[in-house]
């Protein structure tokens, strides 16, 4: 995809307080420190467009960006062994089953796994509560280019197994290389619709 434009919109927490739903909507949900703002910078060819860092549990607000005014993006705090005070992630449950429960515009969830560790328990939970929502999960495996293509291909048909997936359904992703760029894509235009 072509991308002409992709700007920070603005940060919320309450529905209330969420951009008027006029376009679909992509959500980016996944682990501290998984490289899921790194996927995000990476599809849209922006360097800074989403703020990185190696310290986990950064992304505290749902933050919303627009993308060549066609769609959103939507990044959600990354869940896991972020070093935030309990009461932050306390908050982070209601608050992002209240941005999935009040987006109709909501197309698809990235569910953003590091390839390396593969499926935890939340993000199995995340995968089965997104059709829920009517949403449809999509499952992208970061930092692939920590293994070589066989390996990848391998640990590709394991992770499937353990899911009970097919192969094909598990996109396998680079930030730095731009591995699984292309077909991320054309698997998000395809549910989108742009």
């Amino acid at each position: 995809m072509n991308i002409k434009k992709a700007e920070f919109v603005k940060s919320a927490v309450y529905p209330k307080d969420f951009p008027r739903g006029d376009r679909p909507e992509v959500a980016f949900g996944g682990r501290s420190n998984v490289g899921k703002s790194s996927l995000i910078n990476s599809l849209v060819q922006r360097k800074k467009l989403v703020k990185t860092s190696k310290r986990p549990g950064r992304t505290q607000t749902i933050n919303f960006f627009n993308v060549n005014d066609e769609l959103y993006f939507v990044d959600l705090p990354g869940y896991g062994f972020a070093r935030v005070p309990d009461e932050v992630k306390d908050s982070w449950g209601p608050m992002i089953e209240g941005y999935l429960g009040s987006r109709p515009n909501l197309k698809a969830m990235v569910v953003v796994m590091d390839l390396r560790r593969g499926v935890e328990e939340d993000d199995y939970e995340l995968i089965m509560a997104a059709p829920h929502f009517g949403i449809q999960p999509v499952l992208v495996f970061t930092k692939a280019d920590k293994f070589k293509k066989n390996k990848r291909m391998q640990r590709r048909r394991e992770l499937a197994k353990d899911i009970d997936a097919n192969p094909g359904e598990l996109i396998l992703y680079s930030s730095t290389k731009g591995l699984g760029r292309k077909e991320l894509w054309k698997r998000l235009r395809y549910l989108v619709g742009v």
